[in-house]
């Protein structure tokens, strides 16, 4: 039945507000009489941009091309029943998840800012976890206790180290460069290493096996020189990163937390 009068005016109103093609909303394209709201072109130019394209007519018209694109791919997809497999369901659902996980996160992150405060902290105990100074060592690594105090005995008649390594040392990386390991702060290196590395002299090798969980080491100190820490302001982005991925990591063991999970 055709409504007339003041009752079908605002019907018509009605389903024009509840549509989102007339929701405030102007309207980009449609596709076989489908609207592509311009709100959603605009959505993704200002992604483009966001990762550095320039917001020009030629880019305009590229994302509208693509949306055309999705739009037809879509409805071909629906048309082959393809929004009714359920695999397919769930990638929708999960995609969903997934945008509305992300906004909810940068929201948190604008709501909970890292303080320059905190970037200072943080940034002191760097500095006093690196220490002061860096090593350049070399190593040979075998798998027992007993190949390594025959090497160590076979240095002590003047053998020569980096030959050693490169024939006998299980670390293929360094082996091939005579045991030469990079220059790094004691910190990089697995606690047992670490500890040997510090106390020995330039030029010197540790006389007793050391063990860590990849076999058994022989090192030597090649050279040591004082450690040039970045500045605070060279490494404050990495800093807000790290804070931020914390707060936020923190933030979600809380929920799980607080939330019934069965």
């Amino acid at each position: 039945m055709i409504k007339t009068g003041a009752f079908a005016a605002l019907a018509l109103l009605g389903a024009m507000l509840a549509n989102p093609a007339f929701a405030d909303d102007k309207v980009a394209a449609t596709v076989n009489g489908v609207p592509i709201p311009q709100a959603r072109v605009d959505l993704r130019v200002k992604i483009a941009t966001a990762q550095g394209q320039n917001d020009t007519p030629a880019l305009q018209k590229a994302v509208l091309n693509d949306m055309i694109n999705l739009e037809v791919l879509s409805q071909a997809a629906k048309k082959a029943g393809m929004d009714k497999d359920p695999d397919v369901i769930q990638q929708t659902e999960l995609a969903k998840q997934s945008v509305l996980v992300s906004a909810f996160v940068q929201d948190y992150a604008k709501k909970h800012p890292i303080t320059d405060d905190q970037l200072k902290q943080e940034y002191d105990k760097l500095k006093a976890h690196l220490g002061t100074k860096e090593y350049k060592a070399s190593h040979i690594l075998v798998d027992t206790e007993a190949e390594a105090k025959a090497i160590i005995a076979q240095l002590g008649k003047k053998g020569n180290f980096a030959k050693i390594a490169k024939e006998k040392s299980k670390d293929a990386g360094s082996a091939a460069h005579g045991g030469e390991l990079d220059w790094a702060v004691p910190s990089n290196y697995v606690a047992p290493f670490a500890k040997a590395l510090v106390s020995l002299k330039k030029g010197s090798y540790t006389k007793v096996p050391v063990q860590s969980p990849f076999g058994w080491h022989i090192i030597k100190l090649d050279d040591v020189r004082a450690l040039k820490v970045p500045t605070f302001e060279q490494l404050k982005p990495q800093l807000m990163q790290r804070l931020q991925q914390q707060s936020i990591k923190d933030y979600v063991a809380d929920l799980r937390s607080k939330a019934k999970i069965e």
